[in-house]
């Protein structure tokens, strides 16, 4: 076939179009053109009045041979690229030795689904419950300020993605199309297909419960096992006659020792304790740079307004979201980060007497308010006036500093620390909310922010608010709410890895995903998890 991309339309095309379109821009007659696959849809909405939609389409032809030669030079008439998957290696008969996956969140749950289709039969450890007991007890906190450190927002099957807006778009490079075999997946466990083809595709929450289900059975089908409440508490390691330390297994909270020297660590950016028991065992790693901040939330309309104009509601747009960053003054960046069009700001702490928040959408994305987190980066540089020790782990005493300090403006129970963003840019405490309600549960108490960051941050973020007003008009509204706090944007740390995934100090063990520093979201983590598997599969079969 033939890929033809940036094929513009208008919002309201009628049927046909499409085809009437690739016909007058290939110069094709009447009996050239066989069939048009749609492989995107996104739109351009820089002119709010005049919305385009922008395909880029398969294209089944008589003679694609001369369709290219006539079209040569023109790069949005090509080839189209092979996307299929095709998985690199077999597991052998005499497999020994099962590997194991440390995490069953994006990265852990397809590092063991390619593990298992390859016939390698992982066996999954997961701290957390299974999802539909986990949202229990995430609902628990919610609704009754009940926190279950072991199972809520950060732990449990699924991971921290399945409490967000289920985004599935990434920036990565993907020059081997694994993003396209983890949409697939996800529509052959129940997404819906449009995730395929919409530039932006999300799922939600409650479809993710489902999909992430039916991954856990295919998995199960194909003689991987999932083992849920099993923490790893320790990490056996040694050292070979010629002085290379390897992996040899893991220790369970219960003392269980499961022996493999190939092991995936996929625990996500809130695995804290994992984190440190690693630092203790001597596996390389080093402090990295993250964000933190608050959330912000608006009434979805003035969002929707300023980004689609009169065409705000239309449902091939759906609710509208943005992505922001300024530069401030004072040497910080500041910027808007995991966006949730008609959402809720969500409870996402994994350690008792702290507050952390997050972003939630479900896939209808029809709550009344828009969220976003609007942070500052900062580096380790900075940590140090929390833990000057030097240790790559400085930056969990920063977030902890921070998420215990939100606990305690917010009223020592789990509310979160709340204040109206024109007040906010008064440096004056708000005392009562406005036309904006906002969504966090267990509750919100209006306070002053101030305290709740660093001066620098503060200072950043009251800057970057009118600097946003003038994209969004709007965004610096009074009534507007502002929640603290955002801390775990992603990991503290980066567990080192070589170009074949494994620990650069600790062969056998497979630093994978947003824990280890090597993804930000769903889609991102899952590609990494799918690379990790396909460097481990390799590796046993050449060890055979």
């Amino acid at each position: 076939m033939l890929r033809l991309t940036d094929l513009k339309l208008p919002l309201d095309h009628p049927e046909g179009a499409i085809e009437a379109a690739v016909r007058a821009r290939l110069g094709l007659g009447k009996d050239a053109l066989r069939a048009v696959h749609l492989f995107r849809r996104g739109y351009d909405a820089r002119k709010r009045g005049d919305i385009q939609l922008i395909y880029t389409l398969d294209v089944e032809l008589a003679d694609e041979a001369g369709v290219l030669k006539r079209h040569a030079g023109d790069k949005h008439v090509q080839p189209s690229p092979d996307t299929s998957y095709r998985f690199v290696a077999k597991a052998p008969e005499d497999l020994g030795q099962r590997p194991i996956v440390i995490g069953l969140g994006p990265c852990g749950l397809f590092a063991g689904l390619l593990l298992a289709q390859m016939g390698y039969k992982p066996i999954i450890l997961e701290r957390g419950k299974a999802v539909r007991e986990r949202t229990v007890d995430t609902w628990g906190l919610w609704r009754k300020r009940q926190l279950e450190p072991e199972s809520n927002v950060q732990f449990g099957e699924g991971g921290a993605g399945t409490f967000s807006d289920g985004k599935l778009h990434s920036q990565i490079s993907d020059p081997h199309h694994h993003g396209r075999k983890v949409l697939s997946e996800f529509v052959q466990a129940g997404a819906p297909e449009e995730i395929l083809y919409v530039s932006k595709p999300h799922i939600g929450t409650f479809r993710l419960v489902t999909m992430v289900e039916n991954m856990r059975a295919t998995i199960e089908s194909l003689g991987g096992e999932i083992r849920f409440k099993q923490r790893v508490e320790d990490f056996l390691v040694d050292t070979d006659a010629d002085g290379a330390r390897r992996m040899r297994g893991v220790v369970l909270a219960d003392g269980q020792q499961l022996l493999s020297e190939h092991v995936v660590l996929a625990v996500g950016h809130s695995a804290r304790d994992t984190f440190f028991k690693l630092h203790e065992r001597g596996v390389y790693m080093e402090a990295k740079p993250f964000s933190i901040g608050f959330r912000v939330e608006h009434p979805q309309s003035i969002v929707d307004k300023a980004r689609f104009g009169p065409q705000a509601g239309h449902p091939i747009l759906g609710a509208a979201d943005y992505k922001l960053v300024h530069h401030c003054k004072n040497g910080r960046a500041v910027y808007s980060f995991c966006m949730c069009p008609g959402g809720t700001v969500v409870a996402a702490t994994s350690e008792p007497e702290r507050v952390v928040t997050n972003g939630m959408s479900q896939y209808s994305r029809n709550e009344r308010n828009a969220n976003a987190a609007i942070v500052v980066g900062i580096d380790p540089k900075d940590f140090a006036a929390y833990d000057d020790s030097g240790s790559p782990l400085a930056g969990i005493a920063l977030q902890r500093a921070l998420e215990s300090r939100a606990y305690e403006l917010g009223g020592r129970n789990y509310s979160a620390p709340g204040q109206l963003v024109g007040d906010f840019l008064r440096g004056k405490p708000s005392s009562e909310f406005g036309e904006v309600q906002p969504s966090y549960k267990p509750g919100v108490h209006l306070t002053d922010l101030a305290p709740a960051l660093p001066d620098y941050a503060i200072e950043a973020i009251r800057e970057a608010l009118p600097a946003f007003d003038r994209q969004i008009k709007g965004f610096a509204m009074h009534d507007a709410v502002l929640t603290g706090v955002e801390t775990r944007t992603s990991s503290p740390v980066r567990i080192r890895r070589g170009e074949d995934y494994q620990s650069l100090n600790t062969r056998g063990l497979y630093p994978a995903g947003e824990g280890a520093g090597y993804a930000g979201g769903i889609l991102s983590a899952a590609v990494d998890g799918i690379r990790v598997a396909e460097a481990l599969a390799l590796a046993i079969n050449a060890g055979h």
